[in-house]
């Protein structure tokens, strides 16, 4: 049942991470973007954020998971191989962002995605925050509200 909410809740968020972006015409804050004459291609700006906010839904699709499957192992047995083991797939997905992040020509989310991925990394090395992850409500914490605030940051360019 445990793993079976983990998937739900990963799941969840990886659609909403999947999808950003991906709207066509549609800028960051919600308004259609003005077409150019001749039905051409979305404006250079617009189709950066789009990049970045694809490479962020990979980054997060390819490491969220490995890190859910790590804590749930970590609150299930020893603690102390699987913890390392949690904070290093959350350094994993640290390095994900900001390599998300780092060549994009739109300096907001570069500043922002560099932000996230320090603050991702800080936590990752924060043995005292893996030590008090217990219960499987704690890991349901951490994959939901406590990981969309770490994220923030960064997927607010993508809604």
């Amino acid at each position: 049942m445990r793993r079976a909410v983990l998937v739900l809740m990963v799941g969840g968020a990886l659609s909403t991470m999947a999808a950003c972006g991906t709207a066509a015409g549609q800028t960051p804050g919600g308004a259609q973007a003005a077409s150019a004459p001749g039905g051409a291609a979305l404006p250079s700006a617009l189709a950066e954020t789009k990049e970045s906010c694809e490479a962020l839904g990979q980054a997060y699709t390819k490491n969220v998971g490995p890190f859910a499957e790590s804590l749930s192992k970590m609150v299930a047995g020893p603690a102390t191989a699987t913890q390392k083991d949690a904070q290093q797939k959350l350094g994993a997905l640290a390095t994900a962002v900001r390599t998300a992040t780092a060549d994009s020509t739109d300096a907001q989310i570069k500043a922002d995605g560099k932000q996230t991925a320090d603050s991702l990394q800080k936590k990752a090395s924060d043995a005292a925050f893996f030590r008090g992850i217990k219960t499987t409500d704690d890991v349901n914490k951490v994959l939901g509200p406590t990981l969309k605030e770490w994220l923030s940051p960064v997927t607010h360019h993508c809604s």
